[in-house]
């Protein structure tokens, strides 16, 4: 998930206000506990907001414009929440149309979307490492901004792989790790300290290596990086990966 400060400065609420609920946060708390109930409370009225307001930038609009409309058949998406790809769905394609997403914050806004849709949706609290679905449920699986945040990156890809049909394509579109070491080397150190302020995004993971390290073929659609983003948080990839075996 790419941040920038503009964005942070637009999804925050004012100062005062701000101040108000830190405080609220951390009364009759000390220490740890107070920490806790501060990350918790971040969590649930800030993150959500950060999600929504950098994922729906224009630019990156224009790259879910060319990945999503490929989806066909009985969908899943992993991390659904906010529902901003639901706009780019070709409805004539899709059968079904399932999700999952870890924040109840974010799933409220995604399914808000979908009924404004008039989009039949089945969206579940959960997470890409264990996807609620039986085996071969799916021709296909959506996964955008979602890859970076995860906590096991590898059990989720192998998840996702699980609950494809046999000739089912995972349809991808995230940022990660660039390919110039120098990039490389300043996402390196800026990430302990992004991690805590992003949900937990990370900016070192590969993309395209890991679907292949799973056991998916990748077909890629384009890469490079996001427009006026910073570099160390801007290097996108996307494309299809579908299952090269069992």
């Amino acid at each position: 998930m790419a941040i920038g400060s503009g964005m942070v400065a637009r999804a925050l609420p004012d100062c005062a206000h701000l101040r108000q609920r830190y405080d609220a946060a951390g009364r009759g708390s000390t220490g740890r506990n107070w920490r806790v109930g501060l990350k918790h409370w971040y969590d649930r009225n800030i993150m959500p907001r950060l999600v929504t307001s950098a994922c729906g930038q224009k630019a990156i609009s224009r790259l879910r414009a060319g990945v999503i409309p490929l989806a066909e058949g009985s969908v899943l998406e992993i991390g659904c929440g906010g529902g901003l790809n639901q706009r780019f769905y070709e409805r004539g394609r899709i059968k079904s149309f399932s999700g999952i997403d870890p924040s109840p914050e974010l799933l409220e806004g995604a399914r808000r979307i979908a009924g404004e849709r008039g989009l039949q949706a089945d969206l579940r609290e959960g997470v890409a490492e264990d996807i609620p679905f039986p085996t071969s449920s799916f021709d296909t699986v959506v996964c955008t901004y979602t890859l970076c945040s995860v906590d096991d990156p590898t059990r989720a890809i192998a998840e996702m792989r699980r609950v494809l049909k046999p000739d089912g394509k995972l349809l991808f579109l995230e940022h990660g790790r660039a390919p110039e070491d120098s990039v490389a080397r300043w996402q390196r150190r800026i990430e302990p300290v992004w991690k805590p302020l992003a949900g937990g995004c990370h900016l070192t993971r590969p993309i395209g290596g890991s679907l292949r390290a799973a056991g998916l073929s990748v077909e890629p659609l384009g890469q490079g990086y996001l427009p006026k983003a910073p570099r160390f948080m801007g290097w996108m990839e996307w494309g299809i990966a579908r299952k090269s075996g069992p």
